[in-house]
């Protein structure tokens, strides 16, 4: 079966059954359109809570994600098409960890960045999304009435946090970061600009210094895209830094412009792992719960309030 031939049966399935699939931009094109709706983690799970009427919600991310919007839909069966697709970045930072950072350094609130596991959203004071991170760090500093904040577990976004806030971020742990972004190196940008001279560069906070401050914008993935999409009509090359999902997004919306990877190979394997067959599989099987991702309750009950701290300081 071709995958035009899946993506049918898939569009005819999701009606029949009345599901919603939502798949962040660096899910593989064939995925992306299928989906219901695109977009960033957070912004996905707000979605299924606002947007999404159906029982059923098939989450084409990593399992943070679907987690977030367990939370955030408790009423909800949020499925996930491959349980093995997880965030290496989540996975640096533990609750124990956060529990020890809080207990050396008391009095001090712990930021979790939304790419971050229930369990440790649990313990943190808020979460903060790569949008939206300057302004609830500077926020919570307000409200604590201190300079420093913990801050995990990504430490290129602690790093651009504290650059622009001028807030401390005690980075939990010192080397947490998505491999994808944190590849791109100085040297890659050298090569690329000089390829494509006219070309701006777009890259995500969780890349390192030296690259974000090469960049024409430093921003999350949709705001990547709504910087294309809102630009001048003469500007019409990028070079995107960020994974290669939302490249071919972009080249696909906006046909007249052109997008060139910051460098080969910027891809995330992990999201890589959800396949049309398995969409397929699940809307066959939508009561298989081996892949329902169903946080237990008194772990939801205690993320959900940093969430929506977030969300009421947004």
């Amino acid at each position: 079966m071709t995958a035009k031939q899946l993506q049918e049966e898939i569009l005819s399935l999701k009606k029949k059954n009345d599901v919603t699939i939502l798949a962040h931009y660096y899910q593989p094109i064939e995925i992306q359109e299928i989906a219901d709706f695109l977009g960033d983690s957070l912004e996905l799970s707000s979605t299924a809570k606002e947007k999404a009427n159906s029982e059923y919600i098939i989450f084409a991310g990593v399992d943070f994600m679907a987690e977030t919007a367990s939370i955030l839909n408790p009423d909800k069966h949020i499925l996930i098409p491959n349980p093995e697709s997880c965030c290496p970045m989540a996975a640096f930072l533990t609750p124990e960890m956060v529990l020890e950072f809080k207990k050396k350094n008391r009095g001090l609130p712990a930021v979790v960045y939304v790419n971050s596991t229930a369990t440790v959203k649990a313990e943190s004071d808020i979460c903060c999304t790569s949008a939206n991170a300057v302004k609830i760090v500077e926020k919570i500093s307000h409200e604590f009435d201190i300079d420093s904040v913990l801050f995990g577990p990504d430490a290129n976004l602690a790093d651009y946090t504290e650059q622009l806030s001028k807030i401390h971020t005690i980075k939990m742990p010192e080397n947490g970061h998505c491999y994808v972004h944190s590849q791109i190196i100085k040297e890659d940008i050298k090569i690329i600009t000089e390829k494509y001279p006219k070309a701006e560069l777009l890259v995500h906070p969780e890349c390192i210094r030296e690259v974000r401050e090469l960049a024409k914008l430093v921003g999350s993935t949709t705001g990547m895209y709504n910087y294309v999409k809102e630009s001048n009509s003469n500007i019409n090359e990028f070079i995107i830094g960020t994974e290669v999902g939302l490249l071919e997004r972009l080249t696909q919306d906006f046909p007249t412009k052109r997008f060139y990877l910051a460098k080969e190979k910027l891809i995330c394997h992990n999201m890589k792992k959800h396949n049309l067959d398995l969409i397929k599989y699940l809307l066959e099987n939508l009561d298989d719960k081996t892949f329902e991702v169903k946080v237990p309750l008194k772990i939801a009950e205690r993320a959900i309030k940093p969430i929506e701290k977030m969300l009421e300081f947004s």
